[in-house]
């Protein structure tokens, strides 16, 4: 017999087209978030009176409550219903955005962002989700989180491009205010498109699991942040990540005997979604870190202005497209794991090259072929690696399987930023005592961002020997398609 969900879903495949084109564009806006704010710091500074303590929390407040709630939400959405959570998830993102773009004071711009924070980790795992459930055979897979990841690889270089041109020619509150009519199309569009879905079992929410996964995380993200502004060794920083290696302990003891875990061990020792969520970690971490010391070298370096500085990401941008053209393609005809290995090294191989970047050199010699060869690169990684993290998921666990995907990225972004900017910024701070503050800068730089390249080749070196050869019935199985 055919289930309520699965007939539902049957219905909607010839909508499938548009519900995926709205799906990708709010996943856009979610990441688009993730650095909006970049070149707009130092004017919120002077507009708010934000300390510069404060201001960091502008940007880390949101990924502390993206990173730290997405294992959450992303069970809620199997069980509660991914369309439910999504629709609820983006009616709070906008609200939030909307409360950013009107703040008068600090508090009320850092807890706006906490509260975006929140409705992205409920948005992001059930978009996802979804997509995994329209396009449930591998080829059709492939190609729809092509364009998923190629979209969500454009809105995280997208974010710094609008905050430079709307910084530079109107104001920083419109990086926020252009959010309210994507969510607002969602809303009326998405209802009218995709089914509700859930998982068919009757269970109920692991509370203990909840409170311990999602705090650890929390703690996890939280100091991770605090280590980048104020140094490993300070107990602001060492406690929150004490916590957190107790609360991930216990989180696994409590799932270990619970009848109903939030997340099955047998979900986490599945190889190839192990291997593909391990090697997004370390992408994250590589990425991440990239776009904020660029963006920072670009400005204070080489002297750009926040105009110029995001108008240089453009061609960033055109090589993820055709990255993301690619991918889809490649791993339909040659598998997962070269498509991925190539990926990997490809954006390995461009970081190397923006490490070696100096001050005297210009932006089409020094900057651009770099970026080019890292973008498209990440555009050839991105769809592949979210295939791979949801290889095998179904409708009872596809939510689940986006929150943890979706939580490495921000995990790995927050791990990449502390640690590399910090690593960054106390090489410069070592040389400029000895003379020139511009060398300094971009030894720093160029330390951090060959780290960044070594990250990508240990990910692709992992992949290379522990993933399959990634053909459809060889160690990438293919999802089950829905019974009839």
């Amino acid at each position: 017999m055919t289930s309520p969900t699965t007939a539902a879903t049957t219905k909607a495949v010839g909508r499938r087209g548009p519900a995926l084109v709205v799906l990708c564009f709010v996943q856009f806006m979610l990441v688009l978030d993730d650095n909006v704010v970049s070149v707009a710091l130092p004017t919120l500074r002077d507009d708010l009176g934000f300390s510069t303590a404060g201001l960091a929390w502008v940007v880390n407040a949101y990924f502390l409550a993206f990173g730290g709630l997405l294992l959450l939400f992303g069970r809620m959405a199997d069980l509660l219903g991914r369309r439910r959570v999504f629709l609820t998830g983006v009616a709070l993102f906008g609200t939030a955005s909307l409360v950013c773009g009107l703040a008068q004071e600090p508090w009320q711009l850092v807890g706006g962002r906490f509260v975006q924070g929140a409705g992205a980790a409920m948005a992001s795992p059930a978009a996802l989700a979804l997509i995994a459930l329209l396009f449930p055979g591998t080829e059709e897979r492939a190609k729809a989180f092509g364009l998923w990841g190629g979209i969500a690889g454009l809105g995280g270089t997208a974010g710094l491009v609008i905050s430079g041109a709307l910084t530079g020619l109107a104001s920083w509150r419109w990086i926020f205010l252009i959010n309210l009519p994507v969510a607002l199309a969602a809303l009326v569009l998405l209802p009218r498109l995709v089914p509700e879905s859930r998982a068919e079992r009757a269970v109920r929410l692991d509370v203990p699991g909840a409170v311990l996964g999602t705090g650890a995380l929390v703690a996890l993200v939280y100091g991770l942040l605090r280590a980048g502004e104020t140094g490993w060794g300070d107990t602001a920083a060492a406690g929150p990540l004490v916590l957190a290696v107790f609360l991930a302990v216990a989180f696994l003891v409590v799932e270990s005997r619970t009848a109903e875990p939030l997340v099955p061990l047998s979900f986490l020792s599945f190889r190839f979604r192990a291997v593909a969520n391990g090697a997004t970690l370390l992408f994250s971490a590589a990425m991440y870190a990239m776009a904020f010391l660029l963006m920072l070298h670009l400005q204070t370096v080489l002297g750009y202005r926040p105009l110029a500085a995001g108008l240089a990401y453009l061609p960033y941008g055109g090589g993820i497209l055709a990255g993301m053209w690619l991918s889809s393609r490649a791993v339909i005809r040659l598998g997962m794991r070269p498509t991925l290995v190539t990926g990997f090294l490809t954006s390995a191989a461009g970081l190397l090259l923006l490490s070696g970047v100096a001050p005297s050199d210009g932006y089409a010699s020094g900057v651009l072929p770099g970026m080019l060869l890292t973008s498209l690169g990440c555009g050839l990684s991105l769809p592949a690696l979210t295939v791979a993290a949801l290889t095998g998921t179904t409708e009872e666990d596809a939510g689940l399987g986006s929150a943890v995907l979706s939580s490495g990225q921000q995990i790995g972004g927050a791990v990449g930023v502390a640690v590399l900017v910090a690593l960054a910024t106390r090489r410069s701070e070592a040389l400029a005592a000895r003379g020139d503050a511009a060398h300094a800068a971009t030894e720093g730089f160029s330390l951090a961002l060959t780290v960044t390249a070594v990250l990508l080749a240990i990910g692709a070196v992992l992949m290379a020997a522990l993933l399959g050869s990634g053909r459809s019935g060889d160690s990438c199985p293919e999802a089950p398609r829905p019974r009839g």
